[in-house]
């Protein structure tokens, strides 16, 4: 549920923290040698919060997987989701985190680092307000 403690470790390369309790309210400390973060199966919802903060705090990210966590739209979290859901979510990251070389279990193409430069931004899902 926590990561109290994490900014002790300054020279942290690689996190793995599938299967946990962390959520949308998940905060990492400035970690600058940081490269790998595996967030697999935790509680996490809203995408733009996270690719915000992980932009600031993890500049040298190279390798996220955020596979079943509801932010993350694939099979393992609805069949309501398709390949095209799928393709929209990474496209919209690459846009935040356009230095990533690896998302989830896949390598990034030079195909969708071009098409999230024009069209990254139009690529968030946007959901109706609850009145």
């Amino acid at each position: 549920r926590s990561l109290e403690g994490l900014s002790e470790f300054g020279s942290l390369e690689e996190l793995i923290l599938d299967n946990n309790l962390l959520g949308d309210d998940l905060v990492l400390p400035g970690l600058l040698s940081f490269w790998t973060k595996i967030l697999n199966l935790c509680h996490i919802t809203d995408l733009e919060c996270l690719l915000d903060h992980l932009a600031e705090v993890t500049p040298a990210l190279e390798y996220l997987s955020l596979l079943g966590n509801v932010a993350c739209p694939n099979e393992l979290v609805s069949l309501e989701k398709d390949e095209e859901d799928y393709k929209r979510y990474r496209c919209f990251v690459l846009h935040k985190l356009p230095n990533l070389k690896f998302l989830d279990a896949r390598k990034v193409t030079k195909q969708e680092r071009e098409e999230a430069l024009v069209r990254g931004a139009f690529m968030k899902v946007v959901k109706p307000k609850v009145s």
